[in-house]
């Protein structure tokens, strides 16, 4: 019986790794392509003294400014055609946007690369590299250097969060259900008011830890807004052309504008500036292994 059992444990094991080899090396062959697709999307190279230069998409709205500005972060996935159609649609309300590749290189609409890319991707790396972003940013004859906010998505969300954390310049942060953080001496170190929008369906970010955060800015004294969409899953705001068509997706989309309009046009609170918070992991293997599962879902393949 014990040798039965053990030959049936040998196979499992032979499999699994099997399994991990053949997933292995579908990973880095879809990372054979990666190069092309980014080129495909990104119209603009940034120097950076951190490392190598941030490839990154640029949308500049009509006139001659200087504009209101937004950095957006792409969802896991990678910079993108869908990233780049948001930034077109919010440079159109007049914001000047620079989505850059935090990932140095590799975009893909592959999940498993998707997991790679954030697994091999340090949060001190990010920051650095978004810090050459901004830099650039802020530098730009038609940029106002003092009405910049970051807006991310999924992954993006969070990085949005870390960044904000990290450099005191911004003038607003908006996080598209990426995953808070929920401790109030962390938060105090945010410059500006904060959007957080989440769907109240989404199986990775569960919603005790929105109402955590929420409560967690409340107690730091962050100026905030956070809104749960009932019934709406991981990523719902994922299609220029529902955006455009109104529903929960434009509802979304206009209070991003609401905010921008607020913090970016009219003036925030003016929150002085706070130590840096540091650097943090983007996601625990738990929480990434919930958003790639998220992301298996029809309605948000990409």
């Amino acid at each position: 019986m014990w040798r039965w059992i053990r030959r049936i444990l040998l196979g499992l094991g032979v499999l699994v790794l099997a399994v991990g080899v053949l997933v292995a090396g579908s990973i880095a062959v879809d990372g054979l392509g990666a190069a092309g697709r980014l080129a495909a999307v990104a119209n603009t190279t940034i120097a950076n003294p951190a490392g190598p230069a941030v490839s990154a998409y640029v949308a500049r709205p009509a006139g001659d400014g200087p504009f209101p500005a937004v950095i957006m972060i792409h969802e896991f996935y990678g910079l993108n055609d869908g990233i780049r159609a948001k930034a077109d649609l919010l440079a159109a309300a007049g914001y000047l946007v620079v989505a850059p590749d935090v990932f140095r290189g590799s975009t893909t609409g592959y999940i498993p690369r998707a997991i790679y890319q954030v697994l091999s991707t340090p949060a001190e790396q990010v920051n650095q590299d978004l810090d050459a972003v901004l830099a650039w940013l802020t530098a730009q004859p038609d940029v106002a250097a003092d009405r910049v906010a970051i807006a991310g998505f999924c992954f993006g969300g969070r990085t949005s969060l870390l960044f904000s954390l990290h450099n005191p310049q911004l003038a607003g942060t908006v996080i598209f259900y990426g995953s808070p953080v929920a401790d109030p001496e962390r938060l105090k170190a945010l410059p500006g008011p904060v959007l957080g929008i989440f769907g109240g369906a989404d199986g990775s970010i569960p919603l005790a830890d929105v109402q955590a955060f929420e409560a967690a800015l409340e107690t730091a004294g962050v100026p905030h807004q956070i809104s749960i969409y009932a019934g709406q899953p991981h990523a719902f705001v994922n299609s220029v052309d529902a955006i455009r068509a109104g529903g929960v997706q434009g509802q979304a989309w206009e209070e991003l504008l609401a905010f921008l309009r607020t913090s970016l046009q009219e003036g925030n609170s003016g929150r002085p500036p706070a130590a840096a918070a540091r650097a943090d992991d983007f996601y625990g293997l738990r929480n990434l292994a919930l958003l790639a599962f998220a992301h298996l879902a029809p309605a948000h393949a990409h």
